[in-house]
């Protein structure tokens, strides 16, 4: 009798299918029947149930509209309901679809039906619901057919119930409709079933090609036959899965790589691998004979990847055989390899950063513990000072880095100054000699020269070897480095080229920051000289100040507070496009420029005029000489407020608008027009002018205070605004916590920040008088004037007497009127004569026999200073004259507001 590969005799087998792939067929066909069953079931059902309650719905729409219809109540109550809503309700019935439209009095008694034999008899049912104004619907039985039909009340005007409609379908109408769906619904259960039907032979057919039509006693015997030999090979083996997981290991794997009882199906990275070795283990690359470390013993790893061609699953195969009489060899590979990474490492991580001791810390930094236990740099202060070096002049040097771990550190540490004697190993370095090696610090003496103590220390710590390397940049030695081991072999001869490589480029990152250095110490040194150093005293507003660099060194921001005539003062910030000398200088002369028009009381607008011309002068020539550096679109905002009347000036050159907090504690902008940069047009520029509370400041800011990364100048301004809305009355302080919030750290962009505490002069401080336009009205009023300066105890004499009558009389003679004195009491006494005309008077030199001419020469040589400025309606005269203090030692001052 034939047998099978079980062993059963053909003739005895069961039926059943016997491969793995028949059994999950025939059991998935199943399952698949029983769904389709139920589902068809449960469609047909509430297919039903769907069709009952359309045809509710339908009835409920027909018989509410009947009802509600015009017409209806009415008809009701006439001799012969039946006559008027007989037709309505037939015509009704057939537009809706629906099998019937009864309409019955309060005692169910029809007055119109589809059969009209049935008019005039009472409809079977309980209308009681109805009767008391509810619509609802019901599955009726009875007499004269079941129907699903609908009952609603008809009212009339005054909401009474005077008679009933009913409408619906008959339960064959109902019936045939959902009999209509049923091949729908069985085509569908049949569609279903056959796609089902498709989906598990498919599944059998995959099932089929991977077990390849065995049995599942076949692919018991093949598992177990392929875990005996999988475990008995003396290579290990070890399966990964795609996602990174472990899939299959053998016990020699287990034993190489060390892993856990519960390793397999669990992430390589969990296991305690080295990451090199996860990395080999998960890479998408054939990987023939690769030499890892792994757990004190040297592998060799082949990696194949699975699943490339579409036959078996996705993954990796890896093979591993220990390879550990290769130690010695793989020994001297990892010490280059570690080599070649420090290398690298330097290339990517020393100069980081432009700043010197910065970088001297990151060579240290790196090279413990790979190469040595302790590492200590040493610098010329030449070089820390950004200057380069002279051979042989100085050996004395400054311990800028010193990185590694001990006991009881011997190490002199970081800003110690050292002096290495002529015979100091050390100072052999110092005059460029190569590097120098000390194998056995026990047994060499000139080493310890420096610091004999600490060299004791140093020995009794453990360390045993030394190495000593100069730091040379474009053959300048700037320093060196002193390489220190303790717990590491001692150094041999092999290792002085990497460590002079390593400190080659080093050398050349701290030659660049010391040249930086340099730079950035004459541009900070030009900045802080273009800069106002002591903002000169006024009594006009309390001032406080900022001014923070940028990270990358100086830029072009400046402010200024600049004092002008009738005791008004004026308060500058500006913005030089650009950083380093370039921008400094160009700040320096904008400022200069400020100053110089300033002097001359120019309005803001015709300032900024000046301004504007300036800058296109200045980038005309940069462009003639060949520059590529221009000034153009350089900001500015120009403030010029007035103790006397509280008004403030603004004329702003492309700058962000000033903040003004008020007495309350809110803040404004102001809207200062939005003029171009400085250089960028010939437009006129504006001016607005505000007035300033008592008790007000104005801020005064560049763009790098509110502008940032990862911050608009929107968000900034409104950040702004609430800091400012927090600050006490004190403009230092309000200053101080501006900076602190708006800048914690440094900022890419320097800032400049300005804080004008606004003063008002006293009114009792004030005199004012008109001039009539005639010669016999100054004597009056230059009475008045003495009498004002006697109440006001100040004792100037002839002096002020005779100043004020040339200025009068020049007034009356060469002006126009209206024509006003006004007298200021202030730290000096300020005499000013205004009038309607624009024509500046000078001083000329009169000849010996000339009657006139000497008048303003003697006002020049009387007042400490004098000068005309221009209004919009004429022009004012002044004068100022120093006070001297009162007995009681009061001067004159300012009210604060």
């Amino acid at each position: 009798m034939h047998k099978g590969m079980s062993g059963v005799p053909a003739a005895l087998r069961k039926p059943w299918p016997q491969s793995v792939a028949a059994q999950v067929f025939v059991l998935q066909l199943l399952v698949m029947l029983l769904l389709a069953a139920l589902s068809d079931a449960t469609l047909v059902y509430e297919t039903r149930s769907q069709t009952v309650r359309g045809a509710r719905h339908q009835a409920l729409a027909v018989a509410a509209g009947f009802a509600s219809s015009p017409g209806v109540a009415a008809a009701l109550k006439d001799a012969d309901p039946t006559a008027a809503l007989q037709p309505l309700a037939e015509e009704a019935r057939r537009t809706s679809g629906v099998d019937f439209v009864a309409v019955l009095n309060r005692d169910a008694v029809r007055y119109t039906d589809v059969r009209p034999d049935l008019i005039g008899k009472r409809s079977t049912g309980d209308f009681s619901r109805a009767l008391v104004g509810e619509s609802y619907t019901e599955l009726f039985r009875g007499a004269p057919t079941d129907a699903v039909r609908a009952v609603v009340p008809v009212t009339d005007a005054d909401e009474r119930v005077v008679g009933i409609v009913t409408a619906g379908l008959e339960i064959n109408t109902v019936s045939s409709t959902f009999n209509r769906q049923l091949p729908l619904l069985a085509a569908g259960a049949a569609g279903s079933l056959a796609l089902a039907t498709c989906a598990a032979w498919l599944v059998s057919r995959r099932l089929r090609r991977q077990t390849h039509g065995l049995g599942p006693t076949e692919v018991t015997r093949m598992y177990e036959h392929h875990d005996a030999v999988l475990h008995a090979a003396r290579e290990g083996v070890v399966v990964i899965g795609a996602d990174g997981r472990l899939s299959l290991v053998n016990d020699e794997a287990r034993r190489l790589l060390r892993l856990p009882a519960d390793a397999e199906h669990r992430s390589l990275r969990d296991l305690g691998l080295p990451p090199s070795m996860v990395r080999l283990l998960t890479s998408d690359r054939r990987v023939d004979d690769a030499v890892q470390p792994v757990g004190g013993r040297l592998l060799a790893v082949n990696v194949r990847r699975t699943g490339r061609d579409g036959h078996g699953p996705a993954g990796g195969v890896a093979t591993l055989r220990d390879t550990t009489e290769l130690r010695a060899l793989a020994g001297r590979a990892e010490v280059a390899h570690e080599r070649l990474e420090l290398l690298y490492r330097a290339s990517a991580e020393i100069g980081s950063t432009l700043d010197l001791p910065r970088t001297a810390e990151e060579l240290a930094s790196l090279a413990v513990p790979q190469f040595a236990d302790v590492v200590t740099v040493d610098l010329f202060d030449a070089v820390l000072r950004g200057d380069e070096p002279v051979p042989g002049v100085a050996s004395s040097v400054r311990r800028v880095a010193v990185r590694g771990a001990a006991d009881s550190w011997p190490f002199h540490g970081a800003g110690s100054r050292l002096e290495y004697g002529p015979v100091a190993l050390q100072h052999r370095t110092i005059d460029g000699e190569d590097a120098v090696l000390v194998p056995d610090l026990a047994q060499a003496q000139d080493w310890r020269a420096p610091d004999p103590e600490g060299a004791r220390q140093v020995l009794r710590l453990g360390f045993h070897s030394l190495l000593t390397v100069p730091l040379r940049a474009r053959g300048v030695v700037l320093g060196l480095v002193m390489f220190w081991r303790g717990s590491q072999p001692p150094f041999r001869p092999d290792d002085v080229s990497p460590a002079e490589e390593l400190t080659a480029r080093a050398a050349v990152c701290i030659d660049n920051a010391r040249r930086y250095t340099r730079e950035h110490a004459t541009a900070v040194s030009l900045q802080r000289s273009l800069l106002p150093r002591d903002l000169p005293p006024q009594d006009a507003v309390e001032v406080a100040h900022r001014y923070l660099p940028a990270r990358s060194g100086v830029g072009g921001d400046w402010f200024d507070v600049i004092p002008l005539s009738g005791a008004r003062v004026a308060l500058v910030v500006g913005d030089v496009v650009g950083h380093g000398l370039q921008a400094a200088a160009t700040m320096g002369r904008l400022r200069t420029a400020v100053l110089n028009f300033s002097a001359l009381d120019l309005p803001p607008e015709d300032l900024l005029s000046h301004l504007d011309q300036l800058v296109t002068r200045l980038d005309t020539a940069h462009q003639a000489g060949g520059e590529d550096n221009t000034v153009t679109g350089a900001t500015l905002v120009y403030a010029v407020y007035d103790p006397t009347s509280g008004r403030c000036v603004f004329a702003g050159a492309g700058h962000p608008p000033p903040a003004l907090v008020l007495p309350d504690g809110s803040v404004e902008f102001v809207d200062v027009p939005a003029n171009l940069p400085l250089g960028l047009g010939s437009v006129p520029f504006r001016t607005t002018e505000i007035g300033m509370p008592p008790g007000s400041r104005l801020v005064l800011y560049t763009d790098g205070l509110v502008d940032g990364p990862g911050r608009s100048i929107d968000a900034g301004l409104e950040l702004l605004r609430s800091v400012l809305a927090d600050t006490g009355p004190d403009c230092e302080s309000a200053c101080r916590t501006v900076v602190e919030a708006m800048v914690p750290t440094r900022s890419h962009d320097d800032v400049a920040l300005l804080v004008a505490g606004a003063r008002r002069f006293p009114a009792e401080d004030i005199a004012r008088w008109d001039v009539p336009a005639d010669f016999e009205g100054v004597g009056t009023v230059r009475a008045q004037c003495m009498r004002q300066l006697e109440r006001w105890g100040l004792d100037t004499g002839f002096t002020t007497e005779l100043i004020l009558s040339e200025l009068i009389t020049n007034a009356v003679r060469y002006g126009a009127p209206p024509i006003t004195v006004r007298l200021l009491r202030h730290h000096v006494l300020i005499c000013e004569v205004r009038d309607a005309s624009s024509t500046a008077p000078r001083v000329v030199q009169a000849a010996d026999f000339d009657e006139g001419g000497r008048g303003l020469f003697l006002v020049a040589q009387l007042a400490d200073r004098w000068g005309v400025r221009y209004t919009e309606d004429g022009k004012v005269i002044w004068t100022e004259q120093s006070l001297a203090q009162d007995d009681d030692g009061r001067g004159a001052s300012f009210t604060s507001l």
